[in-house]
């Protein structure tokens, strides 16, 4: 089924169903050859890897053949029994080809120690120029980073944008009709291209994003090489009443639940979060207080040297 779509100003036509159909037909032929590959490496037949994994001959072969469209249970028993991760068959990366695997299996095995020293040598310098004089103001919605943002930038006469913004002003329409128009998966591409136009567009400024990019890896790592980050945390509390005091009565609003959701999102995000470069936590403090604890440690940081 064609349709046209108009994405960050420009007109395409994408033909969604044949080009998903393709990229199945794709992956299918990608894990049949890993999957023939694997076993003839461990030196076994169909029949062997048919009686150790419970998959008839008859499948494999089809599978093998890219002719099989396997369910996860039925891969992962494959996957068993060629003592494999089932990720190496679906993955981007052929495992036995691809350096950068072989390098995060390395570190993955390495001591702190050396993970420490693989990180302060591959990644950037706090200071490099690949994060000039950006600083990006992480967090849940509700920590104020638009409001202690804006007020920083003011006194520091530095330029400051919201993505948000930014993601609405290249897609060229509110943020309410993007999401309702390309859904989340099209939102994320415009977060990441409206970030790459920032970055491209600005060597001093504070940026807020919203709290959900930690959850898109690419983004987010691109974000922590191309931004000083500063992590505002609040209590779950805090972040609902802030959101409820700016007149959004949506977190409540028919969600019994809504306080244990938004902990629950706290607690599988703070790891995440706390990847940021330093963290400022607002929560029990006035909004004089927090703006002069951000500035100071802005200034501590030296994140901003002229």
């Amino acid at each position: 089924m064609a349709e046209i779509t108009t994405f960050g100003g420009v007109a395409t036509e994408i033909d969604t169903e044949s080009e998903m159909e393709r990229t199945i037909s794709e992956l299918m032929v990608q894990v049949g050859e890993r999957v023939r590959s694997a076993r003839e490496r461990k030196g076994i037949s169909r029949r062997i890897l048919s009686e150790s994994s419970g998959v008839s001959q008859r499948y494999l072969a089809q599978l093998e053949a890219g002719t099989g469209n396997i369910s996860i249970g039925l891969l992962l028993r494959v996957a068993h029994s060629l003592d494999h991760k089932i990720e190496w068959f679906v993955g981007e990366n052929d495992p036995w080809n691809s350096t950068s695997l072989r390098v995060a299996e390395l570190f993955s095995s390495a001591d702190k120690k050396t993970r420490e020293l693989v990180l302060r040598a591959l990644g950037p310098a706090p200071h490099e120029s690949g994060r000039a004089e950006r600083v990006c103001l992480i967090g849940l919605r509700g920590a104020g980073k638009s409001t202690l943002g804006k007020l920083a930038a003011e006194k520091l006469d530095i330029p400051f944008l919201e993505l948000n913004k930014e993601i609405a002003l290249y897609g060229g329409m509110p943020m309410d009709e993007i999401l309702a128009l390309y859904g989340q998966e099209g939102y994320r591409r415009l977060e990441a291209s409206s970030l790459d136009r920032v970055t491209e567009n600005y060597d001093r400024v504070i940026l807020a994003v919203a709290g959900g990019i930690v959850s898109e890896p690419e983004t987010y790592n691109k974000l922590l090489s191309r931004f000083h980050t500063v992590w505002l945390k609040a209590s779950p509390q805090e972040h609902m009443d802030r959101v409820r005091a700016q007149g959004d009565e949506r977190p409540m609003e028919g969600n019994a639940d809504a306080m244990e959701q938004l902990k629950s999102i706290l607690t599988s995000r703070e790891a995440l979060y706390a990847r940021a470069d330093v963290m400022v936590d607002t929560s029990n403090h006035s909004l004089e207080y927090s703006l002069d604890d951000l500035i100071s440690t802005l200034e501590l940081q030296r994140f901003f040297e002229s």
